[in-house]
């Protein structure tokens, strides 16, 4: 369960990288057989000065994943309800396995949701496919859940390891401030023309156009320019 305490330490823990320029990504996962998380304790949903507490500070916790300078990338492999469905929708990347569930059920019982969910689930996907799951609380497969796009990617569990691992060895090499994506749209124009200037731009571009970028080998293979490039520049 997200309780009062495990909020407040997942908050803490977020607040601490703040400033961390060295974590590049960090990798939400639970020791849990069957639970990524249930959801939140229902305990802390009442009048008290106690729960509307803790219920604010659930939300803050949403709300500073998804500033997160670092990538967050939510690995699944149990259920996921309610506010930990909200949990890994605020992640930049979710993946789930064949013992992932997804759902937002609160509505079912009469409750709103607290943590974003009803707002995601409208905006990924669409008015009426919401409404539905929010009305039924249905559990969605990751499979289900990476069709209608509440997670990235559905990998079944033995492969986890071996698709993860090149996509943390990639992060690791990448600067902080080209991971943030959330500073909107003109703030991403000034910084896309800030980093034109700069000579690590320009160095990236010109080893890019030595192996055939902007030639007709991109039609074809523009992961072998990407690898090339990649190799040049380490």
């Amino acid at each position: 369960m997200l309780t009062s305490d495990l909020i407040n330490e997942i908050n803490a823990f977020m607040l601490s990288l703040k400033d961390d320029r060295d974590t590049k990504v960090v990798v939400f996962t639970s020791f849990h057989d069957t639970f990524f998380i249930a959801h939140l304790d229902l305990h802390v949903i009442n009048g008290t000065q106690g729960g509307q507490t803790a219920s604010i500070e659930f939300n803050h916790m949403i709300e500073n994943i998804k500033a997160m300078k670092q990538l967050s990338i939510a690995v699944v492999d149990g259920v996921a309800r309610g506010g930990g469905n909200e949990f890994v929708m605020a992640c930049d990347l979710a993946y789930g396995t064949e013992s992932a569930a997804f759902a937002q059920p609160e509505l079912y019982i009469n409750i709103p949701t607290g943590g974003q969910g009803a707002v995601q689930f409208a905006r990924r996907l669409g008015k009426g496919k919401a409404l539905q799951a929010l009305l039924t609380g249905a559990d969605f497969t990751a499979q289900q859940a990476e069709t209608l796009n509440i997670i990235t990617q559905f990998v079944p569990k033995c492969d986890l390891d071996e698709f993860l691992a090149p996509l943390l060895a990639l992060v690791s090499h990448w600067e902080l401030r080209d991971i943030a994506m959330n500073a909107g749209a003109e703030l991403e124009l000034r910084y896309f023309l800030d980093r034109a200037k700069e000579q690590k731009t320009q160095t990236i571009i010109k080893a890019f156009l030595k192996h055939d970028g902007q030639t007709e080998r991109e039609a074809h293979n523009i992961q072998g320019i990407f690898q090339d490039t990649a190799a040049e520049l380490s």
